[in-house]
């Protein structure tokens, strides 16, 4: 009998605490326990999981099953623009002051880049938003569409501080108005605009270049390949891709599969295409995309989450107040978890640049480049003064292919 878990939880559940003291219990029972109250975790949260190799166990529940079956499964088999518009508004219009609470200033809910481990979150996202904007070799004048937004500070961003047409499309209300307010106030406004829409309903025109970060996910494994076909269509013949996406290893262990329905059933639902490398780019390449260049960039994604993490925590008082005790433990647990798993491994995140894979097309651009930021090192040392790019200059840690 071990009272290991004892030195970091404290049950109201005199039930399951004599279950646990009998044995390991699943992952899946403990969270759920921490969520409904039945047990409170009064520590550092990353003190208790860190130890929670002695007291869980990785298995599939009764809670799974049900769930899968009732929500998961249907999800899977439909997204429909009606379900997919329902599960992003439930999701992301909840209330900005949510987000903000734990995302700060930026409103960028995606993995960051470190040049340091010491730099701020918003440092780090100032990092990810250049890196994007020259891997695709951003110029004055130029459109560009960024597919699942946010609340569109790429857009923003890529327009202020790269001279370009910018265009934003998410699903969500509450990011539309924020992201048209955040551009206006930055006077880009003839020049950035978000639209709220179905990505499966933009219209049928020509980008110079496009960006979609963290958004494939939710387009699930149906409609994964009509995606692609779609962004090859949008595309000019010469332009370029950036595709950055969450998702697992290959090689899963149990804790990947028990994390990987937590986040589905808690966090994103309806995001059941987090592929490996291998998996997603056979779709990529079935849409007659050719692959630059792709990087692992998931150690910075842990370090994201946790720069999260600490915001969140800070704010608990206001989100407890706002959105009541529930919703606070359902991502303090998310956010210290998924900090842990991405160091690990478990959870992964990936960039690529992408262009058509046609006879015609210039590959000459890459030569001379810096590789992973797509721009020539003597512009990077000296940068236009109307476009220049804040922050400090990207090299890569590591490459998954060249």
């Amino acid at each position: 009998m071990s009272k290991a878990i004892l030195d970091f939880v404290e049950f109201k559940n005199k039930s399951l605490e004599s279950r646990a003291l009998r044995g390991k219990i699943p992952m899946e029972t403990l969270y759920e326990a921490y969520f409904s109250g039945e047990l409170d975790i009064p520590g550092d949260i990353f003190n208790f999981l860190n130890s929670r190799e002695q007291f869980v166990k990785y298995k599939i529940t009764p809670g799974h099953l049900k769930w899968a079956l009732t929500n998961f499964i249907p999800e899977v088999v439909i997204h429909s623009k009606k379900q997919d518009k329902r599960i992003v508004r439930s999701h992301y219009d909840r209330g900005n002051d949510f987000f903000g609470w734990f995302l700060g200033e930026r409103m960028v809910y995606t993995s960051g880049f470190f040049n340091d481990q010491n730099e701020t979150l918003e440092q780090a996202q100032d990092n990810k938003l250049n890196m994007v904007c020259q891997k695709l070799q951003l110029k004055p004048g130029e459109t560009f569409l960024d597919i699942g937004c946010g609340w569109g500070t790429l857009a923003r961003h890529a327009a202020k501080h790269y001279g370009v047409i910018a265009t934003g499309v998410t699903l969500s209300e509450n990011q539309t108005e924020y992201g048209n307010r955040r551009i206006a106030e930055d006077g880009v406004a003839d020049r950035a605009k978000i639209i709220c829409s179905d990505y499966r309903e933009i219209p049928k025109q020509k980008f110079d270049k496009i960006a979609s970060l963290e958004m494939v996910e939710h387009v699930g494994l149906k409609n994964l390949q009509k995606f692609y076909n779609q962004v090859y269509d949008l595309l000019a013949d010469d332009g370029a891709f950036l595709l950055q996406w969450a998702g697992l290893r290959k090689a899963m262990n149990p804790e990947d599969l028990i994390w990987g329905l937590f986040m589905n059933r808690h966090v994103f639902p309806g995001a059941d295409a987090s592929l490996p490398p291998n998996a997603m780019l056979k779709y990529i390449e079935k849409s007659n995309f050719e692959l630059h260049s792709a990087e692992n960039i998931t150690i910075h994604y842990s370090l994201t989450l946790k720069r999260w993490h600490e915001n969140w925590v800070s704010n608990r008082e206001a989100v407890t107040q706002a959105y009541g005790d529930r919703w606070y433990r359902i991502w303090n647990f998310f956010l210290a978890w998924s900090t842990i798993v991405a160091a690990q491994g478990n959870a992964a995140c990936f960039q690529t640049v992408l262009n058509k894979n046609t006879d015609a097309f210039d590959r000459k651009r890459w030569i001379g480049q810096d590789f992973v930021l797509g721009e020539r090192a003597e512009d990077l040392q000296s940068p236009s003064p109307l476009y220049a790019a804040p922050g400090a200059s990207h090299r890569p840690d590591s490459t998954l292919s060249h």
